[in-house]
């Protein structure tokens, strides 16, 4: 018997489950001609989703997971987590989950109605809202229904990622073994599959509108929250739709990041450090230009420049498969020694996807190993009162069989 409020609905979704080279380092004041980008962005528009036979493609890949560790069934509840693995994207005020049972079979539940387009083989409801009032108690009842699916099949060896589905699942009465699989699902996120990289490109492309946009307002004088504004237009025009997530990082002039302040205003010869991560239908974009306010670079900035620039050098020509990301660090940190007299200041990278920040990690806290089809971002910078702030330039480099494409095209110039 489903739950109070519940639909069910049995279907059938297909089948059942069972390099380019990279991009040179562009020269300090390269420059194209206004408004190259936007054109080039604007032919992007297209209809793009995460595609039913890759998702199965990843069922499959957690299957395989899902048999080695001699669990009966795994239980999905984060929402991105749920997408990844069926193409079905929740409302951000809606819970969901899937249940991928040892056998190859799907079960999804989701908000109001089942799902019509997943990668599903049984799709079941839930009321999630009354009146058009969220229900906050939606974690318990998709769980309620969770616990039935899983009883239903007699599974009684569980692996769950941790949301809030999974924690209510564990009050709710289920009475089975239960781990974690968070580590599995991290590590099976990292190679990107060619839906999810259309998704980031078109994230990307957001990226270089907003910074044709940067590019062309940025002066003496321009409230940083106008430049924030503007970005976010440029951003919603370049995907054709609404943004997932927040725009990104940083839109502070002057300083090393933070996000725009009411009343400040961009000041000749400052450094305007510009992190951006729009999300596409849930994958992220990250990466990072810096522009001079008025156009005309100190030495000490240019030399700067140089130095942080001269790292992506060092990126593209170490990265590959197999590649440790802390010996790619440790180049770079020497080559920031050796050209600046300082190293990094913080961490040179991470990876990014449905999250802006996942594996693996250019980081020395970290001992990860590149791997084919992952995307990272690579951010050195250095900063200090002599740059008027400070330079970042970060790129997202897709990892190829050969070394790495990077994925952001827009010139890295400071003017």
């Amino acid at each position: 018997m489903a739950p109070a409020g519940a639909e069910r609905r049995t279907r059938r979704a297909g089948a059942p489950l069972s390099g380019a080279g990279c991009a040179g380092v562009r020269r300090c004041g390269r420059r194209r001609r206004p408004g190259a980008f936007r054109g080039e962005v604007a032919r992007l528009r297209f209809s793009i989703m995460l595609e039913l036979e890759y998702c199965r493609r990843r069922a499959r890949r957690l299957l395989e997971r899902v048999c080695a560790r001699q669990l009966d069934a795994a239980v999905l509840g984060l929402g991105h987590h749920v997408y990844w693995l069926t193409g079905h994207r929740p409302f951000w005020l809606h819970e969901c989950a899937a249940v991928l049972f040892c056998e190859g079979h799907t079960w999804l539940t989701t908000a109001n109605r089942p799902a019509e387009r997943a990668a599903a083989d049984e799709a079941v409801s839930f009321e999630a809202s009354r009146m058009g009032t969220q229900r906050q108690e939606q974690p318990a009842v998709a769980a309620a229904q969770v616990l039935e699916a899983l009883r239903a099949r007699k599974a009684r060896r569980i692996g769950c990622d941790a949301s809030a589905v999974g924690s209510q699942l564990l009050m709710c009465g289920w009475e089975g073994h239960c781990q974690s699989i968070d580590a599995e699902l991290w590590q099976l996120r990292r190679r990107k599959d060619p839906d999810e990289l259309a998704l980031m490109e078109r994230a990307v492309a957001c990226t270089e509108a907003m910074y044709a946009t940067a590019r062309e307002m940025i002066a003496p004088g321009v409230p940083e929250l106008e430049v924030y504004a503007a970005l976010h237009a440029a951003a919603v025009r370049a995907a054709g739709e609404p943004l997932t997530a927040l725009l990104g990082n940083d839109f502070a002039c002057g300083a090393g990041g933070g996000p725009p302040r009411a009343g400040r205003r961009a000041a000749a010869g400052e450094l305007y450090i510009i992190d951006l991560g729009p999300a596409v239908r849930g994958y992220f974009a990250d990466n990072c230009r810096t522009f001079c306010v008025g156009g005309r670079p100190t030495d000490a900035q240019a030399k700067a420049w140089e130095a942080v620039a001269g790292c992506h050098e060092i990126v593209q020509r170490m990265a590959r498969p197999g590649a440790r990301c802390g010996e790619i660090f440790a180049a770079v940190d020497e080559h920031l020694k050796r050209t600046r007299g300082t190293g990094m200041p913080h961490h040179l990278g991470h990876g990014v996807g449905l999250q802006p920040h996942e594996y693996p990690h250019l980081n020395p806290a970290w001992d990860d190993v590149l791997m084919e089809g992952e995307v990272f971002t690579a951010e050195p910078g250095q900063y200090g009162a002599d740059l008027a702030a400070g330079i970042r330039i970060e790129n997202q480099y897709l990892v190829t069989a050969e070394g790495v494409r990077n994925m952001c095209a827009f010139p890295m110039g400071l003017v």
